[in-house]
């Protein structure tokens, strides 16, 4: 083997195990990354999708979109609900006011891919059963999201009247 035969077998060598060092690299980086963030306007959307359960008047459907040790401090009640069935009875009365929310301030904090928090002023325009007159309930809120099973379920959620109402 000539002295040129040998450079060129020792390059050939080098450039494969250079090739063989990055392609691990590569393969370990690309399975260690971590899942991206949601936007903040998926995370606002998770809201449209809770209100759009609130107008199938199913207090059920309402309860799907809450983990199963989600926490509700509710609007219009002073029981903390800690399960579904309790969740489930909250909205069972709320639903019969017929509630549509609207969002008049909302402040997105993405933690990381599998959480955030949505909080600000909402308010809920009512109407009574009996006489059908309408009320707005001007309120405020914090949903706590996660995404358990890859789908995201409201964990903790804080809905209160405006002390100055």
């Amino acid at each position: 083997m000539t002295r040129k035969t040998r450079i060129r077998a020792a390059l050939v060598t080098a450039t494969a195990v250079v090739t063989a060092a990055t392609v691990s690299v590569g393969v370990s980086a690309a399975g260690s990354e971590k899942p991206s963030k949601p936007t903040e306007k998926r995370i606002a959307a998770l809201f449209d999708g809770w209100n759009a359960a609130l107008r199938t008047g199913d207090a059920d459907t309402v309860a799907d979109r809450y983990a199963k040790d989600a926490v509700l401090l509710p609007t219009v009640s002073n029981k903390v609900r800690t399960d579904r069935a309790g969740i489930v009875d909250y909205f069972e009365h709320f639903l019969q006011n017929k509630p549509v929310g609207k969002k008049v301030q909302t402040i997105i904090d993405v933690l990381d891919s599998d959480s955030a928090i949505d909080t600000g002023v909402y308010e809920f325009t009512l109407t009574d059963p009996g006489t059908g007159k309408k009320r707005v309930v001007e309120a405020r809120y914090t949903y706590e999201y996660e995404k358990r099973d890859g789908v995201w379920k409201i964990v903790n959620h804080h809905s209160s009247a405006m002390p100055e109402g």
